[in-house]
């Protein structure tokens, strides 16, 4: 696999990796912009308003028509937080020409439907339609408000809103609640142009085709693209240190029988100049997997906890922790989780230890080479990043990561916010207490 990256029109890239290894193709379209709290919900809102119809297809009956006479083409609206910044457009998986009966110009179709979609939505009087935005709205208030029945993401959210309460990190990817139910389709659609004029756009592309004729294709499915201003600072803030001397602790009570506990940890001057496969390795090695710190210690060998694991976010530069707990093991989870982390910072990682996370860090990477979707994200990723490496490279610098520079990024980390869901008493309900 090949990837060559291009500037095809102002402001709009495209990554092209070719390759035969699929049977479909894939290409992606993705506006970019600075997440904030009260533009989040509108910028999340819109590819699903500018699915539910185009001035030449203007209903879902009619997209579906077309998708379906491009040999079940599929474009779906995608809506995603990379750091700080908010991505929202489409993906398409396209199946290859060479494996289809007559089927050239499935590719070139399948674009210039993506250009409609993004470009020439169902309209009356140059506004976006009231019964698409008020319906695409009410879809996604429901989804907001159902975060709360995943306890365990729920917490995570949580902990991550009070952690950066001070930060636009703390606005998930669709945004408020009552941001959302505030969204009126005139001030929508405002909005949708003023994106259209501002917005960096990147596009991906994995499959067959070669890159001078897709990009024909691209430009021909964009031109009327509107362009102003482009909006080139947007990124995102990395704070090193935690707000407070202390780590600050939130509680909260529900409805629950397990609580969940999730500790937000800043990975300070592992951020100066971050290295991801350290960062990737020492999370593996703390609470990414069965042989991690936390699962053979915290959950196996203590057994206090339902679960334990923790995540790494590279572009933001935190580490959380999360575990499922009896609401009367928080102190002991949580002194056992500083510990933990405390050790590794003192390089008390055995050989096996190092090794296995190593492996199982170098094998997902590869695993990503068969997932057009992984692939997609990671090059999106890349790009926000100012990287190049692909998935292989990465791989490759995983296995040459030393105990020392995984104790490095341990003792960098800094405890900054502690969350505790507890339960209130009234419940009987059971809930899921297997490792996920």
């Amino acid at each position: 696999m090949e990837l060559t990256r291009t500037e095809i029109l102002p402001g709009v890239w495209l990554s092209h990796l070719r390759t035969d290894k699929f049977k479909t193709a894939c290409l992606s379209l993705t506006l970019l912009t600075q997440l904030k709290r009260d533009t989040a919900a509108m910028n999340a809102l819109i590819p699903y308003v500018l699915r539910r119809g185009t001035t030449r297809s203007p209903d879902m009956e009619a997209l579906s028509a077309r998708l379906e006479d491009l040999y079940g083409t599929a474009i779906e609206p995608v809506v995603r937080r990379i750091g700080e910044i908010q991505g929202i457009g489409f993906y398409a998986s396209i199946p290859e020409e060479d494996y289809l009966p007559g089927g050239k110009g499935v590719l070139q179709k399948a674009a210039a439907l993506m250009g409609e979609l993004l470009l020439s939505p169902a309209t009356r009087g140059g506004l976006l339609l009231p019964q698409y935005v008020d319906s695409e709205k009410e879809k996604m208030l429901e989804t907001i408000r159902s975060r709360i029945n995943d306890k365990r993401g729920y917490a995570l959210f949580r902990c991550v809103e009070e952690m950066c309460c001070c930060e636009d990190f703390a606005v998930g990817r669709l945004g408020g609640e009552e941001e959302c139910e505030a969204i009126h389709y005139q001030k929508l659609s405002k909005h949708y142009k003023s994106l259209l004029q501002s917005c960096p756009i990147e596009i991906f592309y994995c499959g067959r085709a070669a890159e001078k004729q897709l990009i024909a294709y691209l430009r021909d499915a964009l031109m009327t693209l509107p362009r102003g201003e482009i909006d080139y600072e947007i990124g995102t803030d990395v704070r090193m240190n935690a707000l407070e001397e202390q780590p600050r602790t939130v509680e909260e009570s529900m409805d629950v029988s397990q609580g969940k506990l999730v500790m937000g940890f800043r990975l300070g001057e592992s951020m100066e100049e971050p290295d991801p496969a350290a960062l990737l390795v020492f999370n593996a090695c703390f609470g990414g997997g069965t042989t991690s710190k936390l699962f053979a210690n915290v959950r196996e060998r203590l057994q206090l906890c339902y679960y334990a694991g923790s995540l790494v976010d590279t572009h933001k530069g935190l580490l959380l922790v999360s575990s499922g707990i009896e609401f009367d093991k928080f102190e002991a989870v949580r002194d056992e989780v500083l510990a933990q982390l405390a050790a590794m910072a003192r390089g008390e990682i055995t050989d096996e230890e190092l090794e296995s996370a190593k492996m199982g860090v170098a094998s997902d990477l590869r695993a990503m080479m068969d997932s057009q979707g992984e692939l997609e994200g990671f090059y999106l990723s890349q790009v926000l990043d100012g990287l190049e490496y692909g998935p292989l490279e990465l791989a490759e610098l995983v296995s040459e990561v030393t105990r020392e520079q995984v104790a490095a990024v341990a003792a960098n980390a800094e405890c900054d916010m502690i969350y505790f869901l507890k339960g209130d008493g009234a419940s009987d309900e059971e809930e899921d207490d297997a490792e996920d």
